[in-house]
């Protein structure tokens, strides 16, 4: 029996209390509708209107049923509604990787920016370097995630490639500390803070011969997983850090410079897997893209150049090329942030 429907017949004779006017609102004939009533007293064991020569009214049981069936009807209902949306991208949680290096004030743009056009898309956002958010993705563990390049991106959608340009994080009283642009050879003889290289290999990498190539050779690397740990080797005097602007607005011992617009940048992507895809992360891609090339352009006037060379970002065939403009973005969302540690 297709409960659902009988329950609907049910509500009309119900509200109606005429089997004649029921069915004229049901678009179908009397008899039919009849027998779809009494084959619903007999699944339920219970008769559900008294009929007389005065007219139909409802039985105790049928009270209860009218009562019950509001509630459970309203609940199909909401929930094709909520499945529909779903199928969308506008509603459910929507899991996205991001490596501890990305500015916070980029995640908070895009976030800002998607919570306008998706107020029901839960994003849940769980830190972790590249090469974990590769596994998690392909495994389907992500749904979506920030990759630094060079990156293979087999079996994975990639947005175009933006590159975020870097500068030098010096300890306040540095010999080094000044307002103009750095040259990399001018930290030569300095150690470097940098992430640990299972984090990204090849973008780990790429920045060390970038900056052998550009006639920086520290003498040592000192890791560091995240912003906190590589400002207190800096203020320690442990090395340098190559890093974006918004890293040292968090610390008054730290200052900023900025490198020549020829030195480096470290190129970012928002990548998901190219198998049935989270129908969110097609809108999210989009607005972190945009948000991804406003920051890029912001801090890049004169331009600069990535630490590997065109074409080295990862990936080939279809799973590397991004899909074609024009992904509508109408939603908003509420987040969550989750350690890979949780």
């Amino acid at each position: 029996m297709d409960l659902l429907r009988h329950l609907r017949y049910f509500r009309a004779v119900a509200e109606e209390l005429h089997f004649g006017r029921a069915a004229e609102r049901l678009g179908m004939a009397q008899p039919p509708l009849s027998r779809h009533i009494r084959g619903l007293e007999e699944e339920l064991g219970a008769r559900l209107f008294d009929r007389t020569s005065r007219g139909v009214r409802l039985t105790p049981a049928g009270e209860v049923l009218l009562a019950e069936s509001e509630e459970l009807l309203a609940r199909v209902e909401r929930a094709r509604s909520l499945v529909a949306r779903a199928h969308r991208g506008e509603y459910g949680v929507l899991r996205v990787g991001v490596p501890p290096e990305l500015p916070g004030r980029v995640l908070a743009r895009v976030l800002t920016a998607f919570a306008a056009e998706a107020p029901d898309v839960q994003v849940e956002l769980r830190e972790f370097g590249t090469a974990e958010q590769v596994r998690l993705l392909t495994g389907r563990e992500l749904d979506a995630g920030f990759l630094q390049h060079p990156v293979e991106t087999a079996g994975l959608v990639s947005e175009p490639v933006t590159d975020l340009p870097l500068g030098v994080v010096l300890p306040r009283d540095s010999p080094l500390a000044g307002t103009g642009p750095l040259t990399l050879a001018s930290l030569d003889g300095i150690p470097l803070v940098l992430f640990p290289r299972p984090a990204a290999p090849g973008l780990y990498d790429a920045t060390l011969g970038a900056c052998r190539a550009r006639g920086y050779h520290p003498p040592r690397v000192v890791h560091a997983g995240s912003p906190e740990v590589v400002l207190g080797l800096v203020i320690a005097g442990r090395g340098v850090a190559l890093a974006h602007a918004a890293v040292a607005r968090k610390e008054p011992r730290v200052l900023w410079r900025p490198l020549e617009a020829d030195a480096l940048a470290w190129p970012v992507s928002f990548v998901r897997p190219a198998a049935a895809p989270h129908p969110a992360a097609r809108r999210l891609a989009a607005t972190a893209t945009a948000v991804l090339r406003a920051e890029a352009a912001e801090l890049s006037p004169g331009g600069a150049v990535s630490p590997n060379p065109p074409g080295a970002h990862g990936g080939s065939g279809e799973s590397g090329t991004p899909e074609p403009d024009g992904v509508p973005r109408p939603w908003d969302v509420v987040y969550a942030v989750r350690r890979d540690d949780d």
